[in-house]
């Protein structure tokens, strides 16, 4: 089968399991298609990955970027095969105990990460998460570094340089901070009534550190921060304008958050959600687990293209050889064993 010729476009979809379907190849061939995102239901074990993210590169030129939530703990969608990485709170735990040893580790899990996953044809994950521990969110919960912004700066730049280390861009998330609201946005519209001077005191201060780190995608969340705008950050051009790239100098890749969240239904359907995101400032748009949503998504993205597509070049993973063979690769992973 010959490639496609087509520039990528501002959509994000997912495939139904574990090889294509004649269906995904039509959704991933369409205009309006930029990007992959896979879940556990499309991984059995490792040479079924390499098989289905080689399958999905034959398809296009240039190559549809694949990506995953692969943070660690709870969110980590590829197992067997690939290193268990902790949950994010044992990072500040460690940090707690010892702060060198803390940035160290996540510098490690993050190479780590990086190293397997672009072994297997992934290009990046959505990590890491920015958001700070208020113990409000069990959403969030362990997904959070730490309580403390400045823990949780320090650790997230780490994790940036770590995946940088291994030739791979990061993604930090929820912006500006969904440690604090307690309802979950995947199945409701959770509010944060807090003032914009106690955003910018606590949870915006890790994106500063993430930035400064080399940092190349940022995910708002679906959150309303009613102090600041009526709509969820992803649907605001104050937070991702305004504040984001004019405040804190950010100039990579904004992603929304997936399109199918609950949090993400103040805008209406589907083709009125990405609109609503892509009119606010994100670059592209997340749909997942919903295969008819998507061609509705496709087909009303199908004359939008990317406004910096080099912003999405960014998001691809570099180098060729396999870094598991790597000394540093060893290392990293006796520095997590400091983890265990």
């Amino acid at each position: 089968m010959r490639k496609v010729r087509l520039p990528p476009g501002p959509a994000v979809i997912d495939v139904v399991g574990l090889a294509l379907t004649d269906e995904d190849r039509a959704r991933l061939s369409h205009a309006a298609a930029g990007g992959v995102i896979l879940f556990s239901r499309n991984f059995q074990d490792v040479q079924q990955l390499l098989s289905l993210t080689e399958e999905i590169r034959r398809l296009r030129e240039p190559e549809l970027p694949i990506c995953v939530d692969h943070e660690g703990g709870r969110v980590q969608r590829f197992r067997t095969g690939f290193t268990l990485l902790p949950p994010m709170r044992e990072l500040g735990r460690l940090w707690d105990r010892d702060r060198p040893a803390g940035r160290a580790a996540a510098r490690a899990a993050a190479y780590v990460a990086a190293a397997e996953l672009a072994a297997h044809g992934v290009d990046f994950s959505f990590a890491p998460v920015l958001d700070i521990d208020f113990g409000a969110s069990s959403v969030i919960g362990d997904r959070a570094l730490h309580f403390d912004p400045t823990a949780v700066g320090a650790l997230g730049a780490s994790l940036v340089q770590g995946f940088a280390d291994a030739g791979m861009a990061a993604v930090g998330k929820h912006f500006p901070g969904h440690g604090f609201a307690e309802a979950d946005s995947h199945v409701a519209v959770p509010r944060d009534e807090r003032k914009l001077a106690d955003l910018w005191k606590k949870d915006l201060v890790p994106y500063k550190a993430a930035i400064e780190a080399g940092l190349a995608a940022v995910m708002p969340a679906h959150v309303i921060y009613s102090q600041v705008d009526s709509e969820p950050a992803g649907y605001s051009k104050i937070w991702l304008q305004d504040i984001l790239r004019g405040k804190l100098g950010f100039d990579g890749l904004i992603f929304s958050d997936d399109l199918s969240m609950e949090g993400a239904s103040t805008a209406g359907g589907i083709p009125q959600r990405a609109r609503a995101a892509l009119g606010a400032g994100c670059d592209m748009v997340l749909l997942c687990n919903d295969p008819a949503g998507q061609e509705v998504l496709l087909e009303s993205l199908k004359e939008v293209s990317l406004v910096k597509p080099e912003r999405l070049e960014r998001m691809r993973k570099k180098g060729g050889r396999d870094l598991r063979k790597s000394v540093a690769y060893r290392e990293a992973q006796e520095t997590l064993q400091t983890l265990a």
